[in-house]
């Protein structure tokens, strides 16, 4: 089969030695295959030559002209400055590292083509250390637009088309078997997808490519969406094979912490308590995600199917990413379980010695029924006797190897249930291939009695205003967040970081208790600092977004976001979600800078505009993309090679289709799908 010859290593090609042999290895390309799903990022087009005068600003081109003149200036850095001209303008060229030899070249009338990003200063066009060639003879000019690979230090770009270009040679003698055939109806084929990508002809439609709309794109991305749905059903399936222990729901003890709550759940949290316990009474392992927005009540979910799982007999592992958020967590279920005479534990990395080990020992033997923690929880000396079920908030902030490692602390070789909570609201396409392996449930009502947040944009030249309105809060009893983005001065960025609006808010509000957090604080203090906030002693807390997650003050009626403009919008949301708690009107007031980027102001209106979390999820994923909506490069999410969230979400419905009937019907196929898109990953999709 032809398949076989893309197998082939790498060093088959023309100047693969060793040592750049170990370099692809470490971005997982050892075959051809490897490395023609090695897609660009972006392209340049070199195609043409534009006149100065049509030079767009922030935009890249080629530009023929003549050196008008050339002189080293000597100001805050030797800098050789080049006057480039042709008939309907002048662009000014900047070398900040050169050499002297490179001075004497640029003599006046010589020919010159450059290329690089066109910038406009103080009215002039400007480039920074473009490309350029001198001379009659001088082409910059390419016959198709440039690619411009994905890379790690010390391969460039001139070595990425050189191996891309040898093995579309081999391509065309060996196109790879196209694994959908009779399945979709194509008008391209893969190989010819693959041969467009890599080497779009000077007539390609950029601006599609761009967007990810191009018919090559379509075509590779609904491959690599069914192959990731595949690798989603694969782990799925084999989860699923796994024994767990049978918990009957709505146990009276369960029923008793309801009858102790001086308020009743919700609709939603009924709706969803009930699909959590039909799942732990099957005998295979519940994998449930709950989404529901900053309040909806998600804990006190959590808490019932706790109680049912310790009423059977079992334990119950409670883990979140931050001890300030664990720390919240481990007050809440301590409050509202105490009172049935059920105790909860805590595990973190700052307990040590005796405290430790009594811990362990008694976790070891069973005596311990809950225990909430950080990745502590993780550590192989940490042993249940009968774990059957783990809590994980905030889900996809831990890697996937620790979550993997945590469910297999389960009883003679079963598996716990799993429940995951996350209070980011992620649009329906990221959940499918983030959390495909999942059900997952929503709380789409918060709780009676709280009131709704007024959401006002500020500019930073009214701080004053805003000082006087924080001080009017705290003074009529109220207490305040003041949330900044930094620790530090930083004159690059222009932050007003938090020890010095401390300070600053310290003298212009001297008749207020101002405290701080930061990410930097020991644990003890910052636990010290917040309890003293929640008991009202503390009226004013400066903070980083390290409250992102994890406070529930009630009193907390005020939120001031400096320099909002520097933050996404899952975070803002987050941070806005800190007040609104109680049943006093709240406000949350964004402070930015001018000039906005358009990014940035959009991301604000938004703010203004809604509240609903899930619209705020699907603006956030339009805006940044799933990998920085949820850190995907650092828990372990599948990087797609082609496919693109949100230009792609048409093709999920029919790749999920695709995959369900391809994953019971064609195993071969199956198999043969996630070789080529997730290889040694695939036992790692789930995230």
């Amino acid at each position: 089969m032809s398949e076989t010859i893309l197998q082939n290593p790498v060093t088959v090609l023309r100047g693969v030695g060793e040592k750049l042999t170990l370099r692809l290895s470490e971005i997982g390309i050892h075959s051809l295959e490897d490395l023609l799903f090695h897609f660009p990022l972006r392209y340049q087009d070199r195609t043409h030559t534009t006149p100065i005068g049509g030079a767009l600003d922030q935009h890249d081109a080629v530009i023929k002209g003549e050196v008008l003149a050339a002189a080293v200036t000597m100001g805050r850095r030797r800098t050789l400055v080049v006057k480039v001209e042709d008939t309907t303008g002048v662009l000014t060229v900047r070398f900040f590292h050169f050499r002297q030899s490179q001075v004497a070249q640029f003599r006046q009338g010589v020919p010159i083509q450059v290329y690089g990003t066109v910038r406009r200063l103080a009215g002039s066009l400007e480039m920074i250390h473009p490309e350029y060639r001198l001379g009659h003879s001088a082409n910059l000019l390419e016959d198709a637009l440039t690619p411009v690979y994905p890379t790690i230090s010390g391969l460039g770009q001139t070595t990425w088309r050189n191996l891309c270009q040898q093995a579309l040679k081999m391509l065309q003698e060996a196109p790879p078997e196209d694994l959908l055939a009779g399945i979709t109806d194509d008008d391209i084929t893969l190989h010819e997808a693959i041969a467009f990508l890599h080497n779009p002809p000077r007539t390609a439609a950029l601006s599609d490519i761009q967007q990810g709309l191009h018919p090559a794109q379509s075509r590779l991305a609904r491959e690599e969406l069914i192959a990731h749905q595949l690798t989603i059903q694969g782990v799925r399936d084999r989860e699923r094979r796994h024994s767990a222990p049978r918990i009957t729901g709505f146990s009276p003890l369960s029923r008793q912490f309801l009858k102790n709550l001086p308020f009743s759940p919700t609709n939603a949290q009924e709706r969803v308590a009930e699909e959590l316990a039909h799942d732990m009474a099957q005998g295979s392992p519940m994998l449930r995600l709950v989404q529901g927005d900053v309040g909806s009540g998600k804990t006190l979910v959590a808490a019932r199917a706790i109680l049912d799982t310790v009423a059977a007999g079992y334990q119950v592992a409670f883990m979140a990413p931050t001890e300030l958020l664990a720390e919240q967590h481990f007050q809440s279920l301590e409050a509202w379980l105490t009172p049935l005479a059920l105790s909860v534990n805590w595990l973190s990395g700052r307990i040590k010695g005796k405290a430790r080990k009594t811990i362990l020992g008694e976790l070891a033997a069973g005596t311990v029924s809950i225990l909430v923690g950080t990745h502590a929880l993780f550590q192989d000396e940490v042993v249940f006797r009968r774990l059957g079920l783990i809590v994980v908030d905030e889900q996809h902030r831990f890697g996937v190897h620790q979550r993997l490692h945590l469910a297999a602390k389960g009883v003679d070789g079963g598996h716990p249930h799993q429940l995951a909570l996350t209070a980011t609201p992620i649009p329906r396409s990221l959940a499918m291939v983030t959390y495909g392996d999942l059900d997952c449930s929503v709380i789409d009502e918060l709780p009676p009695g709280r009131t709704p947040i007024t959401t006002t944009l500020i500019d930073t030249d009214r701080r004053e205003a805003v000082i006087r309105r924080v001080g009017a809060a705290c003074g009529n009893g109220r207490q305040a967040y003041w949330v900044c983005t930094a620790i530090e001065e930083s004159d690059s960025l222009d932050l007003e970081a938090a020890e010095a609006t401390r300070d600053y808010l310290g003298e212009a509000l001297p008749e207020v208790r101002i405290g701080m957090v930061h990410g930097r604080m020991k644990a003890p203090e910052k636990a010290e600092m917040m309890a003293n906030f929640k008991s009202g002693f503390i009226q004013l807390l400066v903070a980083t977004t390290v409250i992102e997650v994890g406070v529930d003050v009630p009193n907390a009626s005020l939120m001031i976001i400096d320099n909002a403009e520097r933050l996404g919008l899952a975070q803002l949301h987050q941070l806005r979600g800190r007040v609104g708690r109680g049943v006093v009107e709240s406000h949350c007031l964004l402070l930015y800078r001018q000039p906005l980027s358009e990014t940035a102001r959009e991301r604000l209106q938004v703010m203004q505009q809604t509240h609903d979390g899930f619209v705020i999820a699907e603006a956030d994923l339009r805006i940044r993309g799933p990998g920085e909506l949820l850190g995907t490069r650092q828990t372990g999410m599948a990087q797609f090679r082609i496919a693109r969230l949100p230009e792609h979400e048409s093709l999920l419905i029919e790749a999920q289709a695709i995959a369900n009937n391809l994953y019971t019907e064609d195993s071969a196929r199956t198999k043969a799908l996630i070789a080529r898109w997730a290889g040694p990953r695939a036992d790692f999709a789930r995230v």
